[in-house]
């Protein structure tokens, strides 16, 4: 039988910009400087020991800080996350314009894209996929058996309000440490996907928990993704909303709002310091 080597990725530091230091915050937040690429290669080469339990993935957009501003367990489920990187494009370009090197934007949607691209890569893992909706679960079931076949995975989809019920959270961390799941990807949206994971991170077993929302939904084809010319101009967010304009537009305000208001407290408060 093959056995399967865990290859030890380089220490988080090699990744960092050339003066290798400790950075400090944006906007409250600690950025990896990983590239897409190394953020996938990262968790599929770094297997998460027993004394580390869960590690947490997020890509933070607009939508995560204007609700940080407002949620205090979901602030704090974010900060504690294992790897940050700045997914939205306002995100970025405000890192960047405090000194922080960035090599670019880091979707959750690239992050998967990349880590699915190689069926080998997979071997070893299992999957377990916290969904939105059975059609989805079904979808990402097929697509794997067809391009995946030596990866094991799990689907399940929570009931509407499960963040809130203590035993269904539980039940649930039950059903990922039964799966012995190495890949965790929480595909409910924020915050409830980063509130659970870090509300149980002292429960969860070693895995790499990745918040990734609506990113397999785009990769197995069930929702419409944007064409090229709309991602290299950064033109996601309207490309959305012309596909659900009521409801984007609803998100999207408040969401641009807060992250101004974010962005203006994090200049006021650091008028004496350079961020690193």
């Amino acid at each position: 039988m093959e056995q399967t080597v865990w290859a030890k990725a380089p220490s988080p530091i090699a990744y960092y910009g050339p003066e290798r230091r400790v950075r400090k915050p944006v906007l409250g937040i600690r950025f990896r400087d990983f590239d897409t690429e190394q953020a996938a290669r990262y968790m599929l080469t770094t297997r998460r020991e027993a004394e580390e339990g869960v590690g947490l993935f997020v890509t933070p957009n607009i939508q995560h800080i204007a609700l940080a501003r407002k949620d205090a367990e979901f602030d704090h489920a974010m900060k504690s996350a294992q790897i940050l990187v700045a997914d939205g494009f306002p995100v970025y370009r405000f890192a960047r314009a405090r000194g922080l090197f960035l090599p670019g934007r880091v979707t959750g949607r690239e992050v998967v894209e990349h880590m699915f691209a190689e069926p080998a890569a997979l071997v070893g893992h299992r999957g377990y996929f916290v969904v939105d909706s059975e059609a989805t679960a079904r979808g990402i079931e097929a697509w794997a058996a067809q391009n995946f076949p030596g990866f094991a995975l799990r689907t399940h989809v929570p009931p509407f309000g499960f963040e809130h019920d203590v035993d269904q959270c539980l039940a649930l961390v039950d059903q990922i440490n039964g799966f012995g799941t190495t890949l965790l990807f929480m595909c409910v949206g924020a915050p409830k996907s980063e509130v659970f994971v870090a509300r149980h991170s002292g429960v969860i077993g070693p895995c790499w928990a990745l918040c990734v929302g609506q990113s397999f939904r785009l990769l197995i084809g069930s929702t419409t993704p944007p064409p090229a010319i709309v991602v290299r101009l950064n033109l996601e967010w309207l490309w959305r909303i012309g596909l659900e304009p009521r409801r984007m537009l609803r998100r999207y305000v408040p969401s641009a709002i807060g992250f101004l208001l974010s962005a203006l407290g994090d200049v006021l408060g650091n008028r004496g310091g350079k961020s690193a």
